[in-house]
């Protein structure tokens, strides 16, 4: 069990990092680019560890992040509820891709993000988003690589820390 709470830490923490980040001021052309830093640490966790992401997790964050950005109660929820369950889904297969791999199927999973996203404003009755709108799935998808390094990296290094203290 003390592996488990470990990564479980490791997941609150990664996920608190990428929800301040995600506050961070940027200009409005910039901010638009932005990747989901959330949906990409949900995604790691789900393919390395879902004993600790899981949809229950996914839901919670999302509203926490719904509440953070004051946008649609429900909104981020949903969506990635929507992303953990498609990573779930196609897990084993996802995990024994090189990384180059990983990072299409992670560009995959974003640009259904922005779909849903897209099909919830029009629901809600908001303009159209600007054409860089499109442009977050690319950037998400070239920061996957450097993501799922630092996050496996740091499992890693926590378990061979563990390993050396011994029982």
């Amino acid at each position: 069990m003390r592996p488990l709470r470990g990564t479980y830490r490791l997941f609150l923490l990664a996920a608190a990092i990428a929800l301040l980040l995600t506050l961070v001021p940027m200009p409005t052309w910039l901010a638009v680019m932005k990747p989901m830093g959330l949906a990409l640490v949900l995604a790691y966790f789900a393919l390395e560890a879902p004993e600790v992401a899981g949809l229950g997790h996914a839901f919670l964050l999302g509203l926490v992040a719904d509440v953070l950005y004051g946008g649609l109660l429900g909104e981020h929820a949903l969506r990635m509820v929507i992303l953990v369950f498609l990573t779930l889904r196609f897990r084993h297969r996802l995990r024994f891709f090189p990384i180059w791999q990983q990072a299409g199927a992670v560009f995959a999973l974003l640009l259904n993000d922005r779909v849903l996203d897209l099909w919830i404003r029009m629901m809600s009755g908001s303009t159209w988003p600007p054409l860089l709108f499109w442009l977050s799935p690319v950037v998400g998808m070239a920061v996957w690589p450097w993501v799922f390094l630092l996050l496996d990296g740091l499992r890693l290094r926590r378990r061979q820390a563990q390993r050396d203290r011994g029982p």
